[in-house]
């Protein structure tokens, strides 16, 4: 898919403007108990470089383009004054679930991560009603992040559906997978529909997903899709409903996905941009953390997603890390003036 970029500063420039933090989390989550971001001040504000470690550099490239898109470029017009968010439960134990869920104030929606690595599905089906005990009305959805197998998957959603799943987050990896679960779970009557995640940001056709017919709605987050009207663009063309999420950034991250979610023209479902309230720290005096159930949208977002001198000098990252986020920059630069 091709999409219009935005002027690509020189790798200069961007070194120049670079702020390299690292923030502690609340609790652990993707395996990590501290987040690292390279962040890039600009003339039309910041945006935030942050894919995760383990990700090759075609794929983080696509995370630089949205934070240039953020910081020279800026956000699309919004056409809501808030954005719903959902809490977000890692796969904690049953126990530590409310105190999770306080830190995200009152919301209506839920996301709970399940299938993680070491854990049984008893785990995750205490996690999940634990949720459902602190909140009874709320939607809730789970996030498998790709972690069960068909048959895994089949069996445990017929065992989580009683909760009253709004949706299941990538249940297995891979379009086909995905297909095959919605159609064995259509086939046994179990009422849960599919969200399709990595296999949209992940994939080099974001759109198949949709043409294969393998999710009800597609979990979309500006970072990993190159930016939010990049984002806009895909899910104008999936023809589907979509979920903006975030992938576990800092307050300069979460305003590309509030903006992407508040220039969507429907927004059926709360977003996963509450994330923020999973960190310990953050780069802004006023983080983006849910205020009954909502973040905000417009001027108030840009407002609220500006780092404080301060906090950037006191969540600096270590100096050879600082040197490992420049060099990865380095790399993705020049994947992004290759392909220009």
């Amino acid at each position: 898919m091709s999409e219009p970029a935005p002027r690509l500063p020189d790798l200069t420039e961007l070194m120049a403007r670079a702020a390299v933090v690292r923030v502690p989390l609340r609790v652990r989550f993707r395996g990590v108990t501290e987040r690292e971001a390279l962040l890039l001040e600009g003339p039309a504000g910041w945006g935030e470089f942050a894919p995760f470690l383990e990700y090759g550099d075609a794929e983080s490239a696509r995370w630089l383009a949205s934070a240039v898109e953020a910081a020279w470029e800026g956000f699309p017009e919004a056409v809501r004054s808030r954005v719903p968010v959902n809490a977000t439960v890692p796969a904690v134990p049953a126990a530590r679930v409310r105190e999770v869920l306080a830190a995200f104030g009152p919301v209506e929606a839920v996301k709970v991560k399940v299938a993680e690595e070491g854990q049984s599905l008893a785990d995750d089906l205490g996690r999940v009603a634990a949720v459902r005990e602190a909140l009874p009305e709320a939607a809730l959805r789970v996030d498998a992040n790709g972690g069960w197998s068909v048959a895994e998957a089949v069996e445990a959603l017929g065992q989580l559906e009683p909760f009253g799943l709004e949706y299941a987050e990538q249940p297995v990896a891979g379009i086909n997978g995905l297909a095959e679960v919605r159609a064995l779970l259509a086939e046994r009557g179990t009422p849960v529909r599919i969200a399709a995640d990595e296999s949209v940001r992940k994939a080099e056709d974001p759109l198949r997903v949709a043409r294969a017919g393998a999710a009800d709605l597609i979990v979309v987050k500006a970072a990993p899709l190159g930016g939010v009207r990049r984002a806009l663009r895909i899910v104008r063309e999936a023809g589907l409903p979509a979920v903006v999420s975030s992938a576990l950034d800092t307050s300069v991250g979460l305003a590309a996905g509030a903006a992407l979610a508040a220039a969507l023209p429907e927004l059926p479902h709360a977003c996963g941009l509450g994330t923020g309230a999973l960190l310990a720290a953050d780069v802004v005096g006023s983080p983006l953390v849910p205020d009954a159930g909502f973040l905000p949208a417009g001027a108030a977002l840009a407002e609220r997603s500006r780092p404080d001198p301060g906090l950037l000098a006191e969540w600096a990252a270590p100096a050879e890390r600082r040197r490992w986020w420049l060099e990865r920059l380095g790399r993705c630069h020049a994947v992004l003036a290759a392909g220009q």
